[in-house]
């Protein structure tokens, strides 16, 4: 291509690629026309078409989650501009580094309320709150670009650059910003990460304050990434239980004796034991919001340590805030705090996990009708090969992937959880399978997120799967023709009955569409049924879809809750009729009597 033909879009993907940017999500309109031909010109980065720009978005803050770097996603104005918000607060709430590049109207048309035009910068004002802004010259183009890359990655959020259309069609001379003049900023791309550490006071505060409580919890959010050594270490020498965040679940092995699994409303026993009890809480790399499940305000003292000064002291009162990167702040406490000889209070963690274990491997075991699916997901766990990466989609499935999968130390497990948005497992799955197409990919999902958005981005995979090294992406979907979690909290937090015209969903064959599309479709509904499959597919030469079908009346019960809490649920069960209430109840019942209720 000659210098004569070159374009403003040009100048922006060459920067791109300075910025080690491989790929952009997107879906294509006329608004962006500039930028996708000059992609098409380059050949790197590479497009990746979604189904909708909202799994574009999706996928960009999956590429985020599990590569650690900028995602990448592009849209055209008007309404693909609106269908990345979704997406893109998702990677606010969570805390990725996602830059959206979003077309608009020709400049000159701007204010005359044209066709699709919106206000774009206002419109991403809030969700881009650290950088949005539209490039209004060609020469601006570079540096916004250089900024809402650098920004996203310095705070760790979405940001945006709108281009007008004769901006991103402009010759690329006109976008060259290295001459030396007045009212011409020249920038550059590159950020590297540097060292953040407390003071030495404030790690010396931090560990007397540690080394004096006699029975300590340690919480782990996915600021915990990279220093899983560290943590052991620590809770080691402070005899201390530890508990994850649902962001957390991956950073350490949960088959340490002393973990007590994921906290919260969708955890376990033993992290509600190990929160209610302890006098000591150290609180590495979260921003977990359900408070109701931290010990009580003055129970515990507590330590946190945080990358984002922002969120320190935000969830918990925090006697000493520990402003520093999770590995190295640990690295340089572990000298200051001395070994603790006393064992009873890890004794008494290890306790609570025997017995969280011995009731969720009961709860998997129970029957129901036709299957229960926390057997399902369970029967994973011995199976996940070492080298997958995992996508979770918001809902019962949730519960069950913090409850029952044990993820193999290094193994990524990544969702929408802050947003708790649905649809987002096979986005984030098609993004960690091209990040890295030698592994494989288990993609767990409802089926109210698969008939969201799931049924469509398995086009996506069944389009791409050939040029994987390893076609492994396994699709389980749990059909129960129920919004299951949203019935269950009409019940839990209204008393009121499931509502069967909102709860009710189609019956969709989904191994049936993974099959038409060329895929590979296996439907369980008992049992016997569930190893096999499991095998099946992570041995197929191909993706595949196990279509489960389980029980709506499996209980989404909160962990350790008194009888006054659940009684708003049989109070809901107790207005509907049917098998389905009936089940539903005996259920509650048997899973209460697990946990030591008499009801």
């Amino acid at each position: 291509m000659s210098d004569e033909q070159a374009t403003t879009s040009d100048v922006l993907v060459e920067r791109l690629r300075a910025w080690g940017v491989d790929r952009v999500f997107g879906y294509s309109g006329d608004g962006i026309d500039g930028v996708l031909g000059a992609l098409r010109r380059a050949g790197t980065p590479r497009f990746v078409q979604a189904r909708h720009e909202e799994a574009a978005a999706f996928m960009a803050v999956g590429h985020a989650k599990y590569t650690g770097g900028v995602g990448v996603c592009l849209s055209t104005q008007g309404p693909g501009a609106v269908h990345l918000l979704n997406g893109l607060y998702d990677a606010k709430l969570d805390s990725k580094p996602v830059v959206a590049i979003v077309g608009q109207q020709m400049s000159t048309v701007l204010g005359s309320a044209y066709q699709q035009e919106i206000d774009l910068v206002r419109l991403f004002g809030d969700v881009c709150a650290q950088f949005v802004q539209a490039a209004y010259t060609p020469r601006q183009a570079p540096m916004l670009l250089d900024r809402a890359m650098r920004t996203a990655l310095a705070t760790r959020s979405p940001t945006c650059v709108v281009l007008p259309h004769d901006v991103q069609t402009a010759p690329a001379d006109e976008a060259d910003p290295t001459g030396h003049e007045h009212g011409l900023i020249a920038t550059s791309p590159g950020l590297e990460a540097g060292r953040l550490l407390p003071r030495d006071e404030q790690l010396r505060a931090a560990a007397e304050l540690l080394g004096s409580g006699e029975r300590v919890a340690i919480l782990v959010g996915q600021g915990g990434y990279g220093a899983e050594t560290e943590i052991m270490e620590l809770a080691d020498r402070l005899g201390a239980g530890v508990s994850a965040s649902l962001l957390g679940k991956p950073v350490l092995d949960e088959s340490l004796p002393y973990h007590t699994g994921v906290m919260g409303h969708l955890g376990t026993t033993a992290s509600a034991e190990l929160m209610g009890h302890c006098d000591t809480l150290l609180l590495v790399g979260t921003n977990d919001p359900w408070t109701e499940f931290y010990p009580a305000p003055g129970q515990a003292r507590a330590v946190q340590i945080d990358i984002d000064g922002r969120r320190l002291g935000v969830r918990y009162p925090v006697e000493v805030p520990l402003l520093g990167d999770s590995a190295e702040t640990l690295r340089a406490l572990l000298p200051l705090v001395e070994p603790r000889a006393d064992r009873s209070w890890r004794d008494r963690v290890t306790g609570w996990v025997r017995r969280w274990r011995e009731i969720a491997a009961e709860r998997a075991e129970a029957g129901a009708e036709p299957l229960n699916p926390q057997y399902v997901v369970r029967e994973l766990s011995s199976r996940l090969p070492a080298d997958a990466r995992v996508s979770v989609d918001v809902g019962s499935i949730t519960y069950w992937y913090a409850r029952h999968l044990r993820l193999p130390p290094g193994v990524p497990a990544h969702l929408s959880s802050t947003l708790a948005s649905m649809g987002s497992a096979l986005p984030y799955g098609v993004a960690a399978k091209l990040a890295a197409p030698d592994r494989p990919v288990v993609a767990l999902a409802g089926d109210g997120a698969m008939q969201m958005n799931g049924l469509n981005e398995l086009i996506t995979v069944a389009a791409r799967w050939r040029d994987w090294a390893d076609p492994r992406f396994v699709v389980l979907v749990l059909n129960n023709r129920d919004l299951a979690e949203v019935s269950w909290e009409q019940r839990e937090m209204e008393g009121e009955p499931r509502f069967a015209a909102a709860q009710d969903l189609p019956d969709v064959p989904y191994a049936q569409w993974a099959k038409l599309l060329g895929l590979h479709g296996v439907r369980i509904s008992s049992r016997d049924e569930v190893g096999a499959a499991w095998d099946e597919a992570l041995a197929a030469d191909r993706p595949t879809v196990i279509d489960a079908v389980v029980d709506p009346a499996t209980p989404l019960l909160a962990p350790g809750q008194s009888a006054g809490k659940t009684a708003r649920m049989y109070s809901g069960l107790d207005q509907e009729r049917g098998d389905l209430a009936d089940r539903a109840r005996e259920q509650l019942r048997r899973e209460r009597r697990a946990e030591g209720h008499q009801e």
